[in-house]
């Protein structure tokens, strides 16, 4: 988005400035305390840039600024040639030109967590531009203390002698590697998983693994996590003791899938599920990380996977409805397990004088008829609310800050509750306090919901309380057409003209409560509340159930289609 756009350039522009201001300074004048501190100040602004732009080339910026210190240390000795300060600034060279590469090389390693196993060398080949960095910091400091360059000429060394063993351990891994895998290939083959949860998702979305997790874990098989993108791997192996695997190449991935897995279970449609759903001899499954009437809910990426697991029939006649045509022999409805904690509430409650009301804004999506976001237009309903008496719950989409528009829309909406707050005392939750609730706690907490299409309003329809949901499309009558769950649901226009209507209904008269139960069932399945999530566990075990045909446990490595 443009904010992190700024941001990146932003961080590029500072870098090369200093980096060329610390260098002119301490080559081209005397002030070799200025150019110290210059220098010190572009290494900080190396290392918030690499945080900004992890993937960054900054060969140029660094070499520079090393040259800068190197030049700046001569002067401060001032002593003529000195061989251990040349010999520094030859380390220093070799040291700015691997860690790219070996930063690189290691992250193409295979990494793991919750697994008896330590794979060190890719952990080290991350943090060697780190350790650049504070050993650049660190001879700038011996400079402006004027310390002899034996000690810089030591310290360069002990970075260089690591550097060498990493770049000797990862090109063994790569020339030589050992048949069958390395440490964790062994590891897991030890563990014998049944089943394997497949992720790969942009930044922020670990809230799609976290949500099936506890019920993966009550099938009561052992099975692991492989994930995609590194920044996963410490939110995911937190929230599991179930081994999680980093694949970053189809090579790595190979290794991890060990012949025990019987089948495969996905949560969204990214583009790299294709580079799982090439093993034939698993079964792969679709789950979803939520039931919504949104477009992308009945993709038709869906067909590749031999089962898609829905929580009721209306997400089957969604795909009808898309002109999306897949066999009926691979849906399964399951249900929702995750509204298994929701308190149902029977009855309706009319006439709520101090209500609280849940509102859950989507976010803009990746493409325009996706975008179901009403944070544009959600000041006015916010006062209506307000006036009304009631407590606001206001929980935004994961994804509202990758939008500034979005972001600064949420910041005004924050201000006016925490202000309301303050003026009358009633406890709206925004900001981290809401993040810090679960979604199931903010349902059960509150009466009644506003929200945009998604899945929350699914979610929500477990309980049995009103909701209203934002025709951000402006399409009237065709609104309900396209996204059946608002027909029992009270419609906002765009424009906010009916919201006194629609705040009736919601908060006080409630005529459609009826009607949401007949929905309830179409949309999550008719079980048993004392038992609902049974349906999935169910469900997922047949998975696991070997066909006639399919690779068995001990058998060679599992095979990609060819």
């Amino acid at each position: 988005m443009r904010g992190d756009l700024v941001r990146k350039l932003a961080a590029r522009c500072l870098t090369i400035g200093l980096a060329v201001l610390a260098f002119v300074v301490l080559a081209l004048t005397g002030a070799t305390g200025w150019g110290l501190a210059l220098a010190v100040a572009a290494l900080a602004a190396t290392a918030a840039e690499q945080r900004v732009r992890p993937s960054a080339d900054l060969v140029a910026e660094t070499t520079l600024i090393a040259a800068a210190i190197v030049v700046g240390y001569a002067r401060r000795l001032d002593d003529g040639l000195n061989l251990a300060l040349v010999a520094t600034g030859l380390v220093l060279l070799g040291l700015v030109l691997l860690v790219g590469p070996l930063r690189t090389a290691g992250s193409l390693e295979i990494r793991a967590a919750n697994l008896p196993v330590r794979a060190w060398t890719p952990l080290i080949a991350d943090q060697l531009g780190t350790a650049l960095l504070g050993l650049l910091a660190a001879l700038a400091l011996a400079a402006a203390l004027d310390l002899p360059a034996g000690g810089a000429l030591a310290a360069s060394l002990l970075v260089g002698a690591g550097a060498g063993a990493v770049a000797l351990d990862l090109a063994r891994r790569r020339f030589r590697p050992r048949a069958g895998g390395g440490p964790v290939a062994a590891a897991l083959r030890r563990h014998q998983p049944e089943f394997l949860l497949y992720f790969s998702a942009p930044p922020g979305s670990e809230y799609q693994v976290t949500m099936w997790l506890p019920y993966l874990e009550r099938i009561g098989r052992p099975f692991l996590v492989v994930l995609r993108e590194p920044e996963f791997l410490a939110p995911v192996a937190a929230a599991t003791d179930a081994p999680v695997v980093y694949c970053p190449t189809l090579g790595a991935l190979d290794e991890a899938l060990v012949p025990s897995l019987r089948a495969a279970f996905y949560v969204n449609h990214g583009a790299k599920n294709s580079h799982c759903v090439r093993f034939t001899q698993l079964s792969h499954v679709q789950l979803h990380h939520g039931d919504s009437d949104k477009a992308p809910s009945a993709n038709p990426v869906s067909g590749i996977f031999d089962r898609i697991f829905v929580a009721g029939q209306a997400a089957i006649d969604r795909y009808a409805r898309a002109g999306v045509q897949i066999p009926a022999d691979k849906f399964v409805v399951v249900g929702r397990p995750q509204v298994e904690s929701i308190e149902v509430r029977p009855e309706p409650a009319r006439g709520l004088a101090n209500p609280t009301v849940l509102y859950t804004p989507t976010w803009t999506g990746h493409h325009a008829d996706a975008d179901y976001c009403s944070l544009p237009v959600a000041e006015g309903l916010l006062h209506r609310l307000l006036e009304r008496g009631a407590t606001v719950i206001l929980r935004a989409h994961p994804y509202t800050g990758q939008n500034p528009a979005s972001a600064r829309q949420l910041g005004r909406l924050t201000e006016l509750l925490v202000a309301d707050r303050a003026h009358t005392g009633r406890q709206h939750v925004v900001g981290a306090a809401a993040r810090e609730l679960s979604l199931t706690e903010c349902v059960n907490a509150s009466d009644a919901l506003v929200s945009d299409v998604s899945g929350v309003i699914s979610d929500f329809l477990y309980s049995g309380k009103p909701y209203a949901v934002t025709d951000m499309g402006g399409e009237g009558e065709r609104f309900v057409e396209r996204f059946p769950l608002a027909g029992s649901g009270y419609v906002l226009r765009r424009d906010m003209s009916n919201v006194d209507d629609v705040l009736t209904a919601l908060l006080d008269t409630d005529p459609l409560a009826e009607a949401r139960w007949a929905t309830r069932r179409r949309y999550l399945g008719d079980f048993p509340a004392e038992s609902y999530a049974e349906a999935f566990l169910a469900a997922a075990r047949r998975e696991l159930t070997l066909p006639e045909g399919r690779v068995s446990e001990g058998s060679a490595q599992l095979s990609p289609l060819a």
